[in-house]
């Protein structure tokens, strides 16, 4: 199955409570998209957002392919916990941000040590799927490219490949809202 069917069938069966509404959460990516795919007129069209911003995310972070290792371009030291992995480049270190993170990789991965969490992410990808969904409602920063949006510069946003959100479409959410009532 190819990625994009794969996320739309998991966007079919994934948790509501995922894509519920926070107001006033300004770390949420709802919060981040909102002028290029708001208004989030209802559940359905928040998981199509949701969905968007995970299918451009994944094509910055790894072209869209599942088993993709280590950033090789970090200046940091690698260790298990910062060590990126899958379509979304997560890390367990980024399990520090939810209660909810902790206990979706515990009860799928079985540990929350950095080598089982890195295989999982590549392995497992309705659990990828749902961690990173769960963790862009915690945060923006993990993620480089979703992290870097139009307020980090002055002017008109500088150099795309930077960031996601140039590459959103309101019309690509409308198709995902259209496949997953289909």
């Amino acid at each position: 199955m190819g990625f994009l069917q794969e996320l739309v069938a998991w966007g079919k069966m994934a948790p509501e409570e995922i894509f519920v509404d926070q107001p006033g959460n300004k770390t949420d990516v709802y919060a981040s998209v909102i002028t290029e795919l708001g208004p989030f007129e209802d559940i359905t069209y928040r998981k199509a957002c949701m969905l968007e911003v995970m299918r451009v995310l994944a094509g910055f972070e790894s072209s869209w392919k599942w088993n993709t290792g280590i950033d090789t371009t970090r200046k940091a030291a690698d260790t298990s916990q910062n060590s990126e992995a899958g379509a979304w480049q997560v890390s367990a270190d980024s399990l520090a941000f939810g209660r909810d993170l902790k206990d979706l990789v515990m009860r799928e991965v079985g540990t929350l040590k950095g080598i089982e969490f890195q295989k999982a992410m590549k392995a497992n990808h309705p659990l990828a799927m749902e961690y990173v969904a769960r963790l862009m409602r915690h945060t923006m920063r993990h993620n480089g490219p979703l992290f870097k949006n139009r307020s980090k510069f002055k002017g008109e946003l500088r150099e795309k490949e930077q960031s996601i959100y140039p590459w959103l479409s309101r019309d690509a959410a409308k198709e995902f809202q259209q496949l997953l009532t289909a």
